[in-house]
């Protein structure tokens, strides 16, 4: 069974989508941050399948948010680490926890605190505006087109009913 691939969207969440395919992939990459690199401390901490996690992985290093270091030579093992654009995943499981805490927490609590070290209190994800750091809502955003929008969509009555293309850059200068 062929995987549809959203890898040439114009859309930076389908293309997100494209690279993480299901949950597991989610769950890998916790783990990695939560401490684990090597291949048993995942299926230990997962009770994944070993095919699942072999491609998990390699889909992970392809995309370049992990990296494959042998840390023993007979066998080879290895364990895999983030990447810098691995690492800058962060925030996006934090977004999916703090939403998890709020929507699916039982009566129990939270089941994972996360502490930030450098103030030193117990804290969540919360996506803010880069350039007011108000709270970002829903309501209160709209989207436009980029310009890493194909310009051949652009005239499409669909896209311009979705998108306000009359403010998006491209529109704006002419692209």
């Amino acid at each position: 069974m062929r995987r549809t691939s959203f890898d040439n969207w114009p859309c930076s969440i389908a293309r997100t989508v494209d690279i993480l395919g299901d949950g597991w992939t989610l769950l890998v990459l916790r783990e990695i941050f939560y401490g684990e690199s090597r291949f048993d401390g995942f299926i230990n901490s997962l009770g994944i399948a070993r095919n699942t996690l072999t491609d998990r992985l390699r889909r992970l290093e392809t995309a370049g948010l992990l990296q494959r270091r042998a840390y023993q030579s007979e066998p080879v093992r290895h364990e895999y680490l983030l990447t810098d654009k691995g690492r800058d995943f962060f925030g996006v499981l934090a977004a999916i926890n703090t939403w998890g805490d709020r929507w699916l927490t039982g009566e129990q609590g939270v089941p994972i605190v996360m502490h930030h070290t450098s103030c030193g209190h117990n804290t969540h994800a919360q996506v803010t505006c880069s350039s007011c750091n108000e709270p970002l809502h829903h309501a209160d955003v709209t989207v436009h087109t980029g310009p890493g929008y194909p310009a051949r969509l652009l005239d499409d009555p669909d896209v311009q009913a979705r998108f306000d293309t009359a403010q998006s850059p491209k529109a704006a200068v002419g692209g």
